[in-house]
């Protein structure tokens, strides 16, 4: 496990490399310029001395700077729309408020996820079953951004039963919480009931009621931990794809976190920002990743996470 730990951990900076390289170069290639964007206009010599200031007259001179600051400072630069602010504030600012919510999203689609799709491999083709089937196909169906639009409107314009928009408090948490839970609860639920399907006719399962242990007791510390490994493998996925899609939510429930400064800055071409949101997205997807595969271990001791047995 270790050797399989230090290879996986040596990998990272190459694949980060890669992701950066990829990202600038169609950063680079988007028509458009971060500076004078809107109504404000600049002359070509407040022009150049933009560009002179962020090293940007050349996409040569961009990649032979911004990198070396990255690699030997974690200075991702300043942004090259809010003056004020360089990159690296930006990200310390507002990463804590995604991954808040993020976390937040993926623990209900999870807890949810698990019990929906138990419950419904244990009562197979009964009325829950048929329910948790709908609700799954709701929640695949619809995308993040409309069921956040129908949530604000229904329980924050009609119901007025929690704020419009902003951060602060738990109830500013639900609603997009909520928005960003119901794919991955979909996922999950129908993952756990056909791994719990398969689980529950196998053989151990008929042994371990025939020594008398009680139906709970089979089904959720027996049953459910082997039918969990499906869901794992779903899960380091799964956590990158709620950050990421809390971009559009975060947008919709005006909520400070990085989604919203990764929309602001396509819109902006502000190259330094989106290179340094999609660097911090990609370090969380090769995490989680990682996480997952120490997870299979653990939950089964069986799984030879480094394929070597």
């Amino acid at each position: 496990m270790a050797r399989f730990l230090a290879w996986r951990l040596a990998q990272f900076p190459l694949i980060l490399a890669i992701i950066y390289l990829i990202t600038f170069f169609f950063v680079w290639v988007a028509p458009g310029s971060p500076f004078g964007q809107g109504e404000r206009q600049l002359n070509k010599d407040a022009r150049e001395a933009l560009e002179q200031k962020f090293h940007a007259r050349s996409a040569a001179q961009f990649l032979e700077y911004y990198p070396k600051e990255v690699i030997f400072h974690g200075d991702f630069g300043p942004s090259m729309q809010y003056a004020e602010w360089s990159v690296n504030d930006i990200l310390k600012s507002a990463l804590p408020i995604s991954v808040a919510l993020g976390l937040f999203a993926l623990t209900i689609g999870t807890l949810l996820g698990v019990l929906i799709g138990t419950l419904a491999a244990v009562y197979r083709g009964g009325l829950f079953d048929w329910t948790s089937l709908s609700i799954v196909l709701i929640g695949i169906s619809i995308p993040s951004f409309v069921t956040a639009a129908l949530l604000l409107s229904i329980f924050a314009g009609a119901l007025h039963w929690f704020p419009i928009g902003g951060w602060g408090s738990i109830r500013d948490m639900i609603l997009p919480g909520i928005a960003l839970s119901l794919a991955p609860m979909a996922y999950i639920a129908r993952l756990t009931r056909v791994s719990m399907i398969d689980v529950i006719s196998s053989d151990f399962v008929r042994t371990a009621r025939a020594k008398g242990l009680s139906r709970s007791i089979v089904i959720w510390k027996h049953c459910l931990r082997n039918a969990f490994l499906p869901v794992l493998s779903y899960l380091g996925p799964a956590a990158a794809g709620t950050l990421t899609g809390s971009f559009v939510v975060e947008k919709v429930f005006s909520i400070p976190g990085l989604g919203q400064h990764f929309v602001n800055s396509i819109q902006n071409r502000d190259r330094t920002l989106i290179l340094g949101t999609v660097m911090v997205y990609s370090l969380f997807l090769l995490t989680f990743n990682l996480l997952v595969d120490i997870g299979y271990a653990l939950v089964d001791p069986r799984v030879d996470v480094t394929a070597k047995g």
